[in-house]
């Protein structure tokens, strides 16, 4: 990761985390609003892929007809293999609805 590197937009995130297979997937999905970020314990639906993700946020969205809750460790430098993807993640329990 470069050194400096605070933040990242929230669909770069999504799609190096390998969430979504394009960048513009990932962008269409947060603007249908349908990811809830959590920073610093305050929750909030995205309106626009500009976004921007730090590591310790929580990331909330629905994907398959299932919800997935992660959150962020790494912002990564590229979109790598799934391997390299998994590591910029932990997964949470999803909360019931």
């Amino acid at each position: 990761m470069t050194p400096g590197l605070e933040s990242c937009r929230v669909d770069v995130w999504l799609w190096r985390a390998r969430f979504a297979k394009t960048r513009s997937l990932a962008a269409a999905l947060v603007e249908k609003g349908a990811v809830r970020l959590t920073h610093h314990g305050v929750q909030t639906r995205l309106d626009k892929p500009s976004r921007s993700v730090h590591p310790g946020d929580d990331i909330l969205f629905a994907q398959g007809g299932r919800l997935i809750a992660v959150r962020v460790l790494q912002l990564g430098e590229r979109r790598g293999p799934p391997s390299e993807a998994r590591a910029l993640y932990e997964a949470l329990e999803a909360p019931e609805t």
